[in-house]
C-alpha cells in the first residue's frame, strides 16, 4: 500500500536510494545505469525506479526542490518503505572561488537557519551531520573511479532568491563552500529515524564568477556523481 505521495508497495524499493532533486535526473540514472528498471512511482510527477546495478538492487527517486519536499519523500522512504540509506545526488552553487563549475562536493555537514528540525521534532540545531560510514564509502568509491571530491561543509537554505546577506555570512563562518536547499532536512530525518544519509553534489553555478550550466546539462551531464553513488550503493 502506498502513501499520499508514493504509489509504491512495500518491497518495491531497494534498501538504498539515490535521490536527485530533479525527477528527470532520476529517470536518466535509471535508464542509463540500471538493468531492468521498473517505475514504482509517478505521483505528482516524482518519478521513482528500482533496478539492478552490477547485480545489486538499487532505487533512484526524485526529491523535488527544498526541504519540505525532500523532507516528505525521505521520511516516507525511511519510515514506510524500510529504506536504510539515501544518497542525495544534487546540484549546488559554489560560494568560494576555489570550488568551480562541475567540481564534486561531498557534504561534511550541512549548516542552515531553517526551522525544519525544530518544527519536525523540536531539534533546534543549526548543523546536521551525514552518516560517517556512508561518507567513507563515497570517498572510497570516488578514489576507485579516479574522481576528485571536495569534502567540506555546505549551506542548506530555505530560500533560492535571498536578499538578506545574513545566511551567507553565517555559512561562511561555518566554512561552507557551496549552497543547496535539501540536505539539512535529509540529514535530520535520517538521524531522527536511525537511518543513513549523505549528500554528493555537482557544482552547477558559481556565486563568485557567475558561471552557470544549462538545465539540460544539470539533468544529463552530472554523471561522475551518479557513478560514485552507484558504486557506493554496492555496499548496502
Amino acid at each position: 500500500m502506498g502513501t499520499p505521495h508514493n504509489s509504491a508497495n512495500k518491497g518495491d524499493i531497494a534498501k538504498i536510494v539515490l535521490m536527485p532533486g530533479d525527477p528527470l535526473r532520476a529517470k536518466f540514472v535509471a535508464e542509463t545505469y540500471l538493468e531492468n528498471p521498473v517505475e514504482f512511482n509517478h505521483v505528482r510527477g516524482m518519478l521513482g525506479y528500482t533496478g539492478t546495478y552490477k547485480g545489486h538492487r538499487v532505487s533512484v527517486m526524485g526529491s523535488g526542490m527544498g526541504m519540505p519536499s525532500i523532507g516528505i519523500y525521505s521520511y516516507e522512504l525511511f519510515n514506510f518503505y524500510d529504506v536504510d540509506a539515501i544518497i542525495r545526488i544534487g546540484s549546488t552553487g559554489s560560494m568560494v572561488p576555489e570550488v568551480k563549475i562541475y567540481d564534486l562536493v561531498l557534504a561534511k555537514f550541512a549548516y542552515s537557519s531553517s526551522s525544519y528540525g525544530k518544527t519536525q521534532n523540536g531539534d533546534p540545531s543549526d548543523v546536521k551531520y551525514p552518516s560517517e560510514e556512508l561518507n567513507e564509502h563515497i570517498l572510497e568509491a570516488a578514489k576507485k573511479l579516479g574522481y576528485d571530491v571536495v569534502y567540506a561543509p555546505i549551506n542548506s537554505s530555505d530560500v533560492f532568491y535571498g536578499d538578506d546577506p545574513t545566511e551567507k555570512e553565517k555559512a561562511a563562518e561555518y566554512g561552507c563552500v557551496c549552497a543547496e536547499m535539501e540536505s539539512f532536512a535529509l540529514f535530520h530525518n535520517a538521524k531522527h529515524l536511525g537511518k543513513k544519509a549523505a549528500c554528493l553534489l555537482t557544482v552547477s553555478d558559481s556565486m563568485v564568477t557567475h558561471e552557470a550550466t544549462t538545465p539540460e546539462e544539470r539533468q544529463l551531464s552530472f554523471t561522475k556523481m551518479m557513478e560514485i553513488a552507484l558504486e557506493t550503493a554496492l555496499n548496502y
